[in-house]
């Protein structure tokens, strides 16, 4: 691995994508990290982790687009010299109720939440591989244990679980490729106190474990796992053991 490490972070600037810039940059990895709508955030992010002596690289960039992906890792390159470490955060959470989906809107979904990672992982192997990086795909519980009224992303990130296999195949032995499943992160920002004790109280552990451990999660698949490919873990608190 380079002296400097370099990490390309999707969705950055907020919420998950946040933490995990944040997790990174303070471990001494560079951070490149993507935003579409939140400048304002994505601005205030990096002037912070610069005033601790980090240093990231802020890149507008509509990852529905096939030109979004190639531009994305050239910038990488030129401007950062390469690369160790992708993970895929960025995802949208529309609810489409079955009655109402559409090819279009299934479509938009499955663009952002599965070509983008694919693809963003192919423009960025070249680099990778130089330097026998990793990806880490931000999956979901709900990717192995469907939502109602939310198919479109349900099987979305099924895909990406999928995606995730065959990359670590496609990608081995140079770049290793695994996945985190978070069931409850994080939470909404629409929902309130009672809608979230009664979501804990249908885990095993009651308590939220917050985006602070699913970054780290993904650090420890970044760093410490030399020999781990091709595989999920669920932070869910035990979500999935009572479905």
């Amino acid at each position: 691995m380079s002296a400097v490490k370099v990490a390309l972070v999707t969705g950055g600037a907020v919420r998950l994508g946040r933490a995990i810039v944040t997790d990174l940059a303070g471990a001494g990895w560079t951070v490149a990290f993507t935003y579409r709508s939140s400048a304002v955030a994505a601005s205030e992010l990096a002037a912070t982790l610069g005033q601790q002596g980090a240093r990231t690289v802020t890149i507008e960039a509509n990852l529905d687009t096939a030109e979004s992906w190639s531009s994305i890792a050239a910038r990488v390159q030129s401007e950062l010299g390469g690369l160790d470490a992708l993970v895929n955060s960025a995802a949208v959470f529309p609810r489409t109720p079955f009655d109402e989906l559409t090819p279009a809107r299934f479509a938009e979904v499955m663009r952002t939440n599965l070509e983008a990672p694919v693809f963003l992982a192919q423009a960025c192997a070249r680099m990778l591989r130089q330097r026998r990086g990793a990806v880490v795909n931000i999956a979901d519980i709900y990717g192995s244990f469907p939502l109602r009224e939310h198919l479109a992303y349900s099987v979305s990130k099924a895909a990406l679980i999928a995606a995730t296999r065959s990359l670590a195949v496609d990608l081995a032995p140079e770049v290793r490729v695994n996945a985190v499943a978070p069931g409850i992160a994080m939470f909404p920002e629409g929902y309130d106190q009672p809608t979230r004790e009664r979501l804990l109280a249908r885990t095993l552990l009651r308590r939220e474990g917050g985006a602070a451990e699913i970054a780290r999660v993904v650090r420890f698949l970044i760093e410490g796992a030399e020999t781990v490919t091709g595989q999920m873990i669920t932070v869910d608190g035990g979500r999935t053991l009572v479905l």
